[in-house]
């Protein structure tokens, strides 16, 4: 089952939210075979929190960025190793699943560093260097590796020794046994008495026994506190498997490097490629999430979006260009990104994308619950200022009329009490009350952002004029704006007024009153998207052709 996002705008509005919650709800209940989750990538405002705490339930999850991350990609279906398993199954492992990276874990839970084949292959390679090597020995491991049983169990569980076979003559093999100092052997033996009672003697810290068939042994271990093990392969082969029942603990990378899970794609990509690394671990703050490998870097995933309220890919969730757009819902202008697929989109020239999703219901004759048609209402009376603005239309106010009768709210009220909990000016701080919805665009070669703040009243926009000009100076400058502007609309007075930074020729152009610098004057003005973009539209337009 495939995860599909959807998503509204940046700095989203009421009409965005609420959209891409519904839309959700909508989506998942026509197509079983897929999950859609709803997203915001902008902080809630007062009036979008209190229509879902009327609504009661909760509202979209913040989402920054959707760019492919090391999550994306990271296997967790793995298979993983204890500390004090043999190097064997290291071996059994990378070969028959075909991996290049295991996780070691402590007691089942606790990470302690990874086996990949480089610490292998630099096990194998010790083995063959100019030194007799020696293992570090863990006697519940023989059993692991080797054919056979215990004849007896000694005292030390874990010891360090070097391995030596009972090949030679008895005074050559003491030699060099003698030569090997405190390092007392484990002996790999076939029935040589001589030798079995050397060892026995010496109390050596293992005797692995081969060639024997009879479990009796007519060899006195009453005093003896090593371990004897009797291998059913032959002397060759016990010697091969032994040396590899060392507890992976030995040869693993303790410290390897940790690749954060929201590491970007092509960040971690390009730490494996560019390195001698098989495979990394995926840590999620301190929790063990699961490996990547070289092979998860073959094909970048793309996530799944569906953009509600908007269709420009700037004025998307950050990373949306990584992503697959697979719908588009929307009630402005059509500026979108060119998609590889065909996709589906519905955009009409209604007051709300709400009113959009509402009919989205109605044309798939889906009962809408109480909770969604608060949501749906409260987006339409918002975008549409309460229906007075003049983007609304008769869908809005048909689709306003039903979901009014289906959650029991009367739009007059419901609508005073959004209106309620609309921003204040002096209690709002400049850069909360424009990045709320901020939108922007690049027309005709000029780039400019216009923000809408609907307040109760007007009251101290020329008390708190130059901070909120500063403020949309930063914000131009981060953004890398020519013009900065803010709509502010007084919904119970349906009078707005516009600020801007500083940007003479386009100032001159337009028909709205300056009242003084930065501020002007506009009347009637309600709608962002119906009655100011056209206006700024037109200037940038003028602006380009001279």
């Amino acid at each position: 089952m495939a995860e599909i996002i959807v998503t509204g705008h940046r700095n989203p509005d009421m009409d965005s939210v609420c959209a891409a919650w519904c839309y959700a709800e909508y989506k998942n209940r026509i197509d079983g075979s897929n999950k859609y989750i709803p997203v915001r990538c902008g902080s809630l405002n007062n009036q979008t929190k209190t229509a879902f705490e009327t609504a009661g339930v909760t509202p979209p999850g913040f989402i920054k960025d959707v760019s492919p991350r090391v999550t994306d990609v990271t296997r967790r279906d793995i298979v993983s190793l204890d500390v004090n398993e043999p190097v064997f199954n290291a071996i059994k492992a990378l070969d028959e699943e075909n991996i290049s990276c295991i996780p070691v874990f402590e007691n089942g839970s606790v990470f302690r560093g990874i086996v990949t084949i480089h610490q292998i292959s630099g096990f194998l390679i010790s083995e063959n260097l100019g030194t007799r090597p020696v293992y570090r020995f863990r006697i519940n491991n023989f059993q692991d590796v080797l054919p056979g049983f215990f004849y007896k169990r000694g005292t030390d569980v874990e010891f360090t020794a070097p391995v030596m076979t009972g090949a030679m003559p008895i005074e050559v093999s003491r030699e060099r046994i003698e030569a090997l100092g405190p390092n007392k052997p484990v002996m790999v033996v076939g029935l040589r008495e001589d030798l079995i009672n050397f060892s026995i003697e010496k109390n050596f810290p293992a005797l692995i026994l081969t060639g024997v068939d009879d479990k009796k042994l007519p060899y006195d271990f009453e005093h003896f506190s090593g371990t004897v093990f009797i291998s059913k392969a032959d002397t060759a082969e016990t010697i091969r498997l032994l040396r590899l029942s060392e507890p992976v603990k030995e040869i693993m990378n303790a410290s390897p490097v940790i690749i954060p899970a929201e590491c970007g794609f092509d960040e971690a990509k390009n730490l494996l490629v560019n390195s001698n690394y098989r495979g990394l671990p995926v840590f999620d703050g301190n929790d063990f999430t699961g490996i990547v490998t070289r092979r998860c870097f073959i094909e970048k995933p793309l996530k799944k979006i569906i953009m509600v309220d908007h269709n420009e890919i700037s004025q998307s969730v950050t990373g949306a260009e990584q992503a697959e757009i697979i719908e588009i819902i929307d009630h402005h202008r059509i500026s979108p990104q060119p998609t590889k697929n065909p996709i589906f989109m519905d955009v009409r020239p209604v007051g709300s994308t709400c009113t959009i999703v509402f009919s989205r219901f109605e044309s798939s004759c889906l009962d809408i619950s109480r909770e969604t048609a608060t949501l749906l209402l409260a987006g339409i009376l918002s975008d549409t200022v309460l229906l007075k603005s003049p983007t609304a239309t008769e869908q809005d106010r048909r689709a306003a009329a039903k979901l009014s009768e289906i959650c029991g709210l009367s739009i007059e009220e419901y609508g005073k009490k959004l209106l309620e909990n609309s921003a204040v000016l002096e209690k709002t701080p400049p850069a909360e009350l424009i990045g709320a919805d901020f939108k922007v665009y690049d027309e005709k070669g000029i780039r400019f952002g216009v923000g809408q703040a609907e307040v109760i009243t007007l009251d101290g926009v020329h008390r708190l004029k130059e901070q909120f000009v500063t403020e949309l100076e930063s914000i131009a400058g981060e953004k890398k704006l020519d013009w900065a502007l803010l709509l502010v609309t007084d919904v119970i007075k349906e009078n707005s007024v516009l600020l801007t930074t500083d940007f003479k020729e386009a100032e001159k152009l337009l028909v709205y009153r300056k009242i003084e610098p930065n501020l002007f004057d506009l009347p009637g003005i309600l709608s962002r998207k119906k009655q100011l973009l056209p206006e700024l539209l037109r200037v940038t337009e003028e602006l380009a052709a001279n």
